[in-house]
């Protein structure tokens, strides 16, 4: 597997039509980020990384619902390997008019769409989610 973001917004996806609490995936730093930064943004409830049976890291996501609606109703990965996309500050799309969320790998780390802007930078535009 080579694009492990892709993988977990597609896990992430699945687990919100099958209903699902949680969802379990292989941790990474950057995953890590990326689901801190949408439980920041209140997609999801809960973000912790656990030890599996055999000792490797794993990341534990549990899902945010409103009443009995998801709280993410689609993701995109914008910036694939094979096409990577990079936006400057003045360029970080607004998702779904504001009500969304871009997902930055910039200089200062992995920021939200809005925070990036308030930091002034830039970077590669890993997905949106709304």
């Amino acid at each position: 597997m080579t694009d492990t973001i892709a993988d977990m917004l597609t896990r992430i996806k699945n687990a919100y039509l099958a209903n699902k609490d949680e969802v379990r995936m292989p941790s990474s730093k950057v995953l890590l980020a990326v689901a801190e930064t949408m439980q920041k943004a209140g997609y999801l409830e809960k973000v912790a990384e656990e030890k599996n049976s055999r000792g490797q890291a794993e990341l534990v996501l549990t899902l945010k619902y409103v009443e009995t609606t998801p709280a993410v109703t689609d993701l995109k990965r914008v910036s694939k390997p094979g096409c990577r996309v990079y936006v400057t500050a003045a360029e970080i799309p607004q998702v779904l008019h504001g009500y969304g969320l871009a997902i930055l790998s910039t200089s200062k780390g992995i920021l939200s769409g809005s925070d990036a802007k308030q930091q002034s930078v830039g970077g590669e535009l890993l997905a949106e989610i709304w």
